[in-house]
This record gives C-alpha cells, structure tokens and sequence, in this order.
C-alpha cells in the first residue's frame, strides 16, 4: 500500500449527515429517492400506454401478479380482516393479549403463551395446484380527469401540482375523495415526508386539523414502518414503534399502534423466543406460581405491514418446500458424483450438494464465483436445464465474458439477471403451470435478495427444483427489507458451502482483512492500492478529479471511462452530487441540454427500487431520455428523469454493489465518519479489479469502523417462520 500526493482525495457527508440516514438513503438507489428516505422511483408517467412495456414496468407488473396470487393463496389460509370491523380468530386474541400486556393485566411471557407444539415428521414433497398462465399486464396509467381533480386540490392546498400522477396511481380511482377525507393519506406517496402532509393537512381542514387526529396517528404509524423496511426491517417491535410515534409529535402512541391494528392498517405478530439451550433454566414466575409459569418462554410482539408480512411468509413456505423435498432426477447419481469428482475444492463439494439437495448455501469473495459457474456448466453437460441469475447487467456480463471454465463445458452458459427472470425479460421463460421452465437456478449476488423478490423467485419455482444462494457474506444487505442469505445461514437449514478460493493479490489481501475487522498495510509493488490523504472536503473533490482525469490514466494506464468514483452519500461538500459536476466539467463539458444531462455523460439509471445499472446517454427527445445500458437501449420518460437517473462518474457503494471496475477511487472526507462500517468499507474497497485509490480525510475513524462498527441489525421473522415448518431432528 502506498500514498501517493498526486492522488489525495476524501469522501462526501450524507445530507442530513447521520450514519442511519446515509445507510437508508444509499439502499434507495433511485435518484432523488434518496433525497426523499430512500423513496422509490415515481409510478408510471402520465397518458396512454406505450407499445411497448419498459423493463421497470415489466418488471413491476410481473411482481403485482406474483404478489395478487401470494395473497390469494395467503387468504385461502386464513379468512380476510376487513378495515374498520372487529378482528377474529388469531388477530383478535394477539390483540387482545397486546392489550393486556400493555395495561398490565397479564405479563408477556402468560399472555402470549403457546400450546406444546405436537411433534414434527418429514414433510413429503407437497403438491402444488397448477397456476394458471396470466400475461404481465403494462401498468394502468391514471384517467387523465382523475390526475386533473388531484392536481385542483393539491394546488388548492398549496401542494406540488406535480404529485398528482402520482398519488392517483397510488390511491386510485377515488384518490381525489380520498385525499378530501382523509389528507394524511398523501404519506402514502413515496418521497412525502411528515411536515408536507401536515402542512397540506391543515390547508384542507383548517381547525379541524389536530395532532391527536386518529387518521393522523395511523397514517403516522404506516409511514414509520415504510421507513423501515427501506432501512431494512420487515416488522418493528412495538416499543421501538412507539418511540418513533413519539418522535413525530403523535400524542398518544399506544392509541396510534392499537387503531391501526383494528382498522387493518398493520398487523401484530407474536414471536416465541428460544431459549439458550435444553440445559437452560425456564423463566421463573414469582414465588409460588405453579409450574406451568415456570415453563414458559419470552416472546416477542412485532408490528408490521401485510405487504412484507405475506412476503416474509410466502418466502419461508417456499424454502420450506425446497428443504424438505427431494429433488428432480436429472441425471443419475454416479454422473453427479463423476461430475464433482472432475473439480478439485468447493467447487466439487458444491456438485455434490446440489445434486442431492433442493436448497444450497454458497459463500465466498469475488474468485469464488467460478465454483457456482462450474455448477452451471457441470448441470448443462449433465441434461439439467440451469441458469445463473446476478444482481446486475454488468455482473452477468462480466461473469460470462470473463470465466476461464474447463474444456468439458459443452452446453452453452445460461447467464440471466433477476429482475429480468422475474420479469420474463430474460431466462428460460414460465412453463404450462406458471413456474420458471428450469431444474436448477444458481443467484449470484444473494446478499442483495430482499424478501419481495425472494418470495418471488422461491414461488416461480417448479416442483423438484434445485436453488443454489451464492454471495459473499461480508458485503452490504439489500437495498429493501429483509437479510435473507444472512438469515439462511444463521438457520443452518440446509448445506453450506464455503469457498476456500482466495480474493488474489495486494486487493483481495486488504479486502479479505477488512472482512475480518482488521485493516493491515499491504505490499502493493504495482500501486494497486494506493492512499491518498486529504484535509478537507474541498481538497477531496479536487484529488478525485485529478485522479480520475490524470493520475491513473497515466500511471496505472487504467482510462477515465473505466475508472469507478465511490461515496458514502448523494449530499454533503464531496458527495455524489458535487463530485458527478466537478467530473463532469472536466470529462464531458456541456450546458445539460436535456434536463441536466448531455450526450455522452455518464448515467446510473435505477429502473426499480434496490437496482441500479449505469450506462451514458444517447439523446433525448419527445419519448424522454434515450440512454444505452449494459449495451441495450433504454428510454427513459422525461417526468421519470428526476427520479430515476443520476450521473454516474460517482456513485454510491449501495449502487455499485455487484459491479466492479478496474480501478475504483474511494473518497472518504471527514464529514463522513459516520456513515462508515465493515460492510460498507469492504463493499467499496471491493469494487476494485486491479486498482484501489483511497481518498482518507477520516483518520482513525476507518480502522475503527473496520474493527468496531459491524452491519446495523435488521428486524425480520424469516428464521422464526422457516424454523417453524422444518422437520425436528431424530
């Protein structure tokens, strides 16, 4: 490791200069969302439907259908609640027993207490109904009398006229009526923040507005549990809940948690803690309880929103399903075993599981991508109809471009993304049922899966299907809520494969470090990881572009265009923002004709929420901004641009993870000690191939947050759930 004064640089501050804030805002890469905590990009535009559905509207169509039939199936299970009608059945006793905790009248521990659960047996392989085949429909964009009555009242109100796409999409055909009865329920559009609806609030009703207003407190309640699960959470606990109830001026946030259980708006959920093993003591009751308290467990009471209550459990019901069935026969036995006998390491020993297993953990850094590969082609040659799925466009190219595979791949790869498989955009397509046409699927990049689009994947799957979750476990979580292979591998549910292939050279040696909370100096004869310190902010964006524009074009011969600028956040005096203009104007100087943007700059689009894909722009037109990603053409609709692209000279580690480049230049400035981790340091410093500048204006605050600052918690019920349906051992 070096330092070089020639590249001495440091990185931005998030805007509101928090660590939690600049976690959440980097999670929602769509541009201008983050400005907004991490909103996702806008609904679709305005006017009629284009010929042609984009590959966001694709994409988002083929989750509602995926998602109808989710809840459909989730209704079969148990009968619907209805808003504003009394509760039964289960959510009539939690809340009753919420209730009772709450006043006192029973501890936790009596009033959420279970039955002993019966024995459990192996599951056998289940049946699943045939599903049958409906088209992705394009998204229906709103009446354009339904946006012009929404665009009356928001302007009456003193609101921005252009929400109003926005929240008919989002409220529907009535949005207009339901904004007059009912202002608050403008948070429900993303980027709208507390203020804004209380200010519109009292526009619309004048007196009648009031803190304590019940739809106030649920609407209240709603948008807190959004915020978390953009900053990871699948449910809250209701003491967390309630003090961030409090935080937002609602005066009585017991009464705020309980209307919005009865009126539907969220639901509860009770959580039987395990104990600390069979030797364990049982929680004791005071003196002269019998001895029934004596054995009672602690539980937990979780609030939640229904959207990723179903897709939490759809997602346990579907790698239950994997786990407890055996797989298809493709192949026989001693083909697998020959196939894995072929390689050496976690390669064969990754054969092997999949052959006999329907569910398989893979872990391992960046080399460690060729053993899932190997997978891939082992199962083509074998007759298995397999495919790879990466995070991102430029993963599954750099993966199919790069891989050295062995001679005796025949069949071609198979490389897919997973939006574009669940989309249909990409992949072997569904069969006659409705599932993906496939045997194997092997997900790179699993780390990034959320609990939406893994519920999504585990459902697509067919009967006697393999899935293989590969990732490196030291990298960030998904950007949307859920750590679902972080939650996999706590639950040790099925085989786990670690990869013992090293990350090579001076790169791979500081990152594997990192990995394990130490930040060594490294041997780097060839300047691969280079150190450049900086004094301030202003400093900092000059080093990068100096770096960028000169330094390792000319001493690393690495150019401008391949070289990858990183940050903690969008705002702040060196963050996305200031660093993409100062970039700009030296390598593609331009008036921004097409709303900011020029032919030829360099972009990262995020077609959905969680994703980003970069490429540059091509034109602009009536159409919108005509962008080329990953080597396809994109447009993007111009009341889109805002939100959904950026300029890419800089991005954030969230953005960049599943990507790499050649040369990546960190820039860490003071003002962003906070916002930094293990995950985060290891994720951006990752992104390098040959070449690693580091522009460090935060001293000691690095290796601290390296030795001392792991992954912030996620609330989720994933291992709960799963552990719930998986056979007791002996």
């Amino acid at each position: 490791m070096t330092t070089d004064p020639e590249t001495r640089e440091t990185s931005p501050q998030p805007e509101n200069g928090t660590g939690e804030d600049t976690g959440r805002t980097e999670a929602g890469t769509a541009p201008g969302g983050e400005d907004q905590d991490g909103a996702a990009a806008a609904p679709a535009g305005e006017g009629a439907a284009a010929p042609e559905r984009t590959e966001a509207e694709a994409e988002l169509a083929a989750q509602r259908i995926e998602r109808e039939r989710i809840e459909r199936r989730k209704a079969e299970k148990q009968g619907p609640v209805e808003a504003g009608t009394k509760l039964s059945g289960k959510a009539a006793d939690l809340l009753a027993a919420v209730r009772a905790v709450e006043s006192g009248e029973k501890p936790v521990s009596s009033a959420f207490r279970e039955p002993a659960p019966a024995p459990r047996r192996a599951a056998p392989e289940p049946e699943r109904p045939a599903r049958p085949v409906t088209p992705p429909q394009s998204p229906t964009a709103p009446g354009t009398e339904l946006v012009a009555a929404v665009r009356a009242l928001l302007t009456g109100a003193g609101a921005p006229d252009t929400l109003a796409p926005q929240v008919a999409s989002v409220l529907g055909e009535t949005a207009d009526a339901r904004l007059q009865a009912d202002p608050w329920q403008l948070l429900r559009v993303a980027g709208v923040r507390p203020e804004q609806a209380d200010g519109f609030a009292r526009a619309l009703l004048g007196a009648e507005c009031r803190p304590d207003d019940d739809r106030r407190a649920r609407a209240m309640t709603v948008w807190l549990l959004e915020q978390a699960a953009l900053a990871g959470h699948t449910a809250l606990e209701i003491p967390a809940l309630e003090t961030a109830l409090t935080q937002r001026s609602v005066p009585d946030p017991d009464a705020a948690v309980q209307s919005s259980i009865a009126e539907g708006e969220v639901l509860v959920f009770q959580d039987a803690l395990e104990t600390t093993g069979p030797g364990a003591a049982p929680v004791e009751g005071p003196a002269g309880e019998g001895e029934d308290e004596a054995e009672e467990r602690p539980v937990r009471v979780l609030i939640g929103l229904e959207r990723y209550a179903l897709a939490e459990e759809s997602l346990a019901d579907g790698l239950a399903r994997l786990i407890n069935s055996v797989p298809k026969e493709n192949g026989s036995a001693d083909a697998w075993e020959r196939a894995a006998r072929s390689v050496s390491g976690a390669a064969g020993e990754l054969i092997r599981a999949a052959a006999g297993h329907g569910l398989v953990l893979h872990t391992g850094g960046e080399a460690s991508r060729i053993e899932p590969a190997t997978l891939l082609y082992a199962a083509r040659d074998l007759g298995v109809r397999a495919w790879a799925a990466t995070h991102s466009p430029a993963a599954r190219d750099a993966l199919r471009d790069r891989l050295d595979l062995p001679d005796t791949a025949t069949a071609h790869p198979a490389f897919t993304t997973v939006a574009g498989l669940l989309s249909g955009a990409e992949g072997p397509g569904r069969d006659a049922d409705g599932a993906l046409d496939l045997d194997l699927l092997i997900v790179l990049d699993a780390p990034q899966l959320d609990v939406e689009s893994a519920a999504l994947l585990t459902e697509s799957l067919p009967d006697g299907a393999r899935l293989v979750l590969s990732g490196d476990p030291g990298v960030l979580w998904s950007a949307g809520p859920g750590r679902v292979f972080a939650d996999l591998l706590t639950a040790r549910a099925c085989p786990q494969i670690a990869s013992r292939t090293p990350d090579p050279g001076p790169i791979g040696e500081l990152v594997s470090s990192v990995g394990i909370g130490e930040l060594p100096q490294v041997d780097a004869p060839g300047k691969e990881v280079v150190i450049v310190p900086v004094r301030d902010a202003r400093e900092a964006v000059h080093r990068t572009v100096q770096l960028v524009v000169d330094s390792v074009p000319r001493a690393i011969g690495i150019p401008s265009r391949e070289t990858q600028v990183i940050t903690p956040g969008h705002g702040g005096a060196a963050g996305t923002r200031v660093l993409n203009a100062a970039l700009k104007e030296r390598l593609n100087p331009g008036p921004g004709r097409f709303g900011g943007f020029d032919a030829g700059d360099r972009i990262a689009y995020s077609p959905a929420p969680g994703r980003t894909v970069q490429g540059h722009v091509v034109t602009a037109d009536a159409e919108g901004l005509h962008l080329e990603c990953s080597g396809e053409p994109v447009v993007v609709p111009k009341e889109r641009v805002d939100q959904a692209v950026r300029h890419g000279w800089a991005i954030t580690a969230h953005q960049a993870v599943g990507q790499r480049w050649p040369a990546v230049v960190v820039v860490l400035p003071g003002d962003a000690a906070q916002a930094l981790s293990r995950p985060w340091v290891y994720t951006a410093f990752g992104r390098a191939d040959r070449h690693l500048s580091v522009v460090h204006g935060v001293e000691q605050a690095l290796p601290r947050a390296v030795a001392e600052t792991p992954a912030k918690p996620r609330t989720t019920r994933l291992p709960l759930l799963l552990r719930g349906q998986l056979p007791t051992a002996g």
